[in-house]
């Protein structure tokens, strides 16, 4: 028996093969039995170009059906799956393709690249992979794969300025996958819209891999647009999105619960809803929505439940099979009510980051637990409220920026003395980046140097939106910044 994921996705495709997978806004796209055929010649191309059970496939491409019958494609071979974010730019995707050492680079564009094909597809079917794979025999051969085999890397930036690759298994995205399908209560008559990108752990496998297990159909669009997304609820049952789509849909003034007679379930995530907002969709949808909690490591760890309460400002539960607990510094568990680290367990948590045990050895600790590094309390019901974060990281619009990768760009630029990178509140985005600059006395660098330099080398998710050049940084004691003084003396910078 394998544990392929694929094996368990076409098991229902196949039963369902007339039935409509995923679709643009107009309702048209493949069907369950197409979307099947059409990975599999993805996966007969992957294999005329030398592609094995193990080896690394990096692609770089916009949203489309074509990428995602690329990505099953990938399952069926065993191939392990690196998706990276289209707004990288050409310095950021070298390195990963230098860590990751693919067989395969696919990209939506010619570049000279560290891989050993570099192969072209755009989001139709005439750009040159899409074509090639409609042109081929469908290879009907599912590789065999044990649930610890890797089926995905997901790249996450680190602490330390150095991206990570988390490596997703087999049974660590069927078991959160199963799990979700269940609590959210999806059924064959779902109507899933998707406007999430298909680079990152939700949009990939928490959205598409729960609608595929029940072979609901997707509205698949190509990004978030409020007036569209608006129109085509009325042709969905669940939409899942962060919290700036919620914060723009009631943006719209004529935005409310007409909108939204056929939808059973709204779900956020990615990054912490306002309360605020939570009530004011609430109060003009008659719709509450459900927050979780979840993480690239871990996929989905919490959830408020489908029957029972949502509360606002809580992620709810901790999934079934999945133990959490809240601890000190030294992993020992805290009393109910007590902010400490969540730390969990169980068959959804990843197996280590690509190439670094080092790294891997020290977000674990024994007996499996791994750290997550957000702050929360856990009632004595078990209900998780997320409180901060014990590391730097920045949630912006629902993708996470460290602070220290933006700081080493800055700091690199002739005349810069030191940095410090804040996150600050905004009302569309949760947060938004502002850098703090102390320049050399005998050398200051221009605004446009600064701003140039992160434009070069930065995807424009992590540009900041303010750079503001200052004499000193406060510190503590022991010479540390204190970056929470700037967070609180900087949180109204943007305004005006």
């Amino acid at each position: 028996m394998t544990n392929n994921l694929y094996s368990l996705l076409q098991d229902r495709f196949l039963a369902a093969s007339a039935k409509p997978s995923l679709i643009d806004a107009e309702g048209h796209g493949p069907t369950y039995g197409q979307l099947d055929d059409l990975s599999a010649r993805f996966a007969a191309v992957l294999r005329t170009y030398g592609v094995e059970a193990g080896d690394r496939i990096v692609v770089q491409v916009d949203k489309s059906v074509g990428a995602m019958a690329l990505y099953l494609g990938c399952l069926r071979v065993g191939a392990i799956f690196v998706p990276l974010n289209t707004a990288y730019t050409a310095a950021e995707v070298d390195y990963f393709l230098g860590d990751s050492e693919p067989r395969l680079f696919v990209t939506r564009s010619l570049r000279d690249a560290a891989a050993d094909h570099v192969l072209v597809m755009g989001n139709t079917p005439d750009s040159p992979l899409w074509a090639e794979a409609l042109a081929a025999e469908p290879d009907p051969v599912i590789a065999p794969r044990s649930a610890s085999d890797i089926a995905a890397i997901l790249y996450t930036s680190g602490t330390t300025g150095r991206s990570k690759g988390a490596m997703l298994s087999h049974g660590n995205l069927t078991s959160n996958a199963q799990e979700l399908n269940r609590l959210w209560g999806f059924t064959p008559e779902d109507v899933l819209l998707h406007a999430l990108p298909v680079f990152h752990v939700h949009g990939l496998f928490i959205a598409l891999h729960t609608a595929f297990l029940s072979v609901a159909t997707t509205i698949f669009v190509p990004s978030f647009d409020a007036a569209q997304i608006k129109a085509l609820l009325l042709k969905a049952t669940v939409l899942m999105g962060v919290p700036t789509f919620y914060t723009r849909l009631l943006a719209l003034p004529d935005f409310g619960a007409a909108d939204c007679g056929s939808v059973r379930l709204f779900i956020s995530g990615s990054a912490p809803m306002l309360a605020e907002t939570h009530r004011q969709f609430e109060a003009r949808t008659d719709q509450i929505v459900l927050e979780r909690y979840g993480m690239t490591e871990a996929g989905i760890i919490t959830s408020n439940p489908l029957d029972g309460e949502r509360v606002a400002g809580t992620v709810g539960y901790p999934l079934p099979g999945v133990d959490l607990r809240i601890a000190d510094e030294q992993g020992q568990p805290l009393p109910h009510d007590t902010p400490g680290v969540i730390e969990i367990k169980g068959p959804n948590v990843f197996g280590g980051y690509w190439r670094m045990p080092e790294k891997t050895a020290q977000e674990f600790r024994d007996g499996g637990w791994f750290i997550t590094g957000d702050v929360a309390v856990q009632s004595s019901d078990g209900r998780v409220t997320i409180v901060g974060r014990a590391k730097d990281l920045i949630i912006s619009g629902g993708y996470n920026i460290y602070p220290k990768e933006i700081e080493s760009v800055l700091d690199a630029v002739a005349g810069v003395a030191e940095t410090a990178v804040i996150g600050v509140p905004d009302p569309d985005f949760g947060e938004s980046v502002v850098a703090l600059v102390v320049a050399e006395k005998t050398l200051a660098p221009s605004l446009a140097d600064l701003e140039a330099c992160v434009r070069e080398q930065l995807a424009r998710f992590k540009h900041p939106r303010k750079i503001i050049l200052v004499e000193d940084l406060p510190r503590n004691a022991m010479g540390k910044v204190q970056k929470n003084l700037l967070r609180d003396l900087y949180r109204d910078c943007l305004k005006g």
